[in-house]
C-alpha cells in the first residue's frame, strides 16, 4: 500500500475510534486530517471504501498483536491476561457509537470486521486451551471446541448495549471479570493455585 493512503487510513481510523464514524463526514475527515477533498478521493472512492478499508487495517492490526503475544512464550493464563489488556486497551481508546453505527450505516463493513475478528478470536482461544491442557493449568477433561464457541457468544454479549447497558457497565470491568470467569471455569488446581498467587502478587 502506498506511504500516503497508508497514512490517511491510520489517521482516518484515530478518528473514527475517537469521535465515531456517523457523526464524519468525507468533508469532516480531509479537514482533520488537513489534506484537500481531492486527495482524499484520490485513495478512497466514498466513506463507504474508506470504512471498509478502515476496519480491514483495525483487522489486520489486531492479528499482528496477537500472533506477538502468542509469540513471547507465556503460559496460557499469563497469555490470557495479554489478550485481554490488548482488548480493554483498544475498548478505552474507542467511542461508544462504533459498533452501533458499523452494523446500521455500514454493513459491509461490519460483515468484514464481524468474519475477520470471530475467526481471529476462533484460532486464538482454541491455541490457548491446547496450551494450558498441555501446561496442566486448564483441566485435561475440556471440550476445545464447546469452550472456545461458549467464549465468542460471550464476547458478542459483552458488546451488546442490550445486555451492558453503556450507562450502567464499564465495558472495561466486564471484560476483566468475564477473564477471570473464563479462567475460573477452565482452569485447573494447578491453574487456580497459579491465578491466585498472581492475583495476590498484584495486590501486594
Amino acid at each position: 500500500m502506498e506511504i500516503k493512503k497508508k497514512e490517511i487510513l491510520e489517521q482516518a481510523l484515530k478518528l473514527f475510534m475517537r469521535l465515531g464514524i456517523k457523526s464524519m463526514t468525507m468533508d469532516d475527515v480531509a479537514t482533520q486530517l488537513r489534506i484537500s477533498k481531492k486527495t482524499l478521493y484520490e485513495h478512497f472512492t466514498d466513506k463507504n471504501d474508506l470504512v471498509e478499508k478502515a476496519v480491514a487495517t483495525i483487522c489486520a492490526f489486531h492479528r499482528d498483536t496477537i500472533t506477538a503475544i502468542c509469540g513471547r512464550g507465556l503460559n496460557a493464563i499469563d497469555e490470557n491476561e495479554e489478550f485481554t489488556k490488548f482488548i480493554v486497551g483498544q475498548v478505552g481508546s474507542m467511542h461508544p457509537s462504533v459498533q452501533f453505527d458499523l452494523q446500521k450505516y455500514h454493513p459491509k463493513a461490519w460483515g468484514i470486521m464481524e468474519k475477520r475478528e470471530r475467526e481471529d478470536i476462533y484460532a486464538c482461544v482454541m491455541a490457548n486451551l491446547r496450551k494450558g491442557m498441555a501446561e496442566g493449568l486448564y483441566r485435561e477433561d475440556l471440550d476445545a471446541e464447546v469452550i472456545t464457541r461458549l467464549y465468542i457468544s460471550r464476547v458478542d454479549s459483552t458488546w451488546d448495549g442490550r445486555v451492558f447497558p453503556p450507562d450502567q457497565f464499564n465495558l472495561s470491568d466486564v471484560l476483566w471479570k468475564q477473564f477471570e470467569y473464563h479462567i475460573r471455569g477452565i482452569a485447573s488446581k494447578k491453574g487456580v493455585a497459579y491465578l491466585e498467587k498472581k492475583a495476590k502478587k498484584e495486590r501486594a
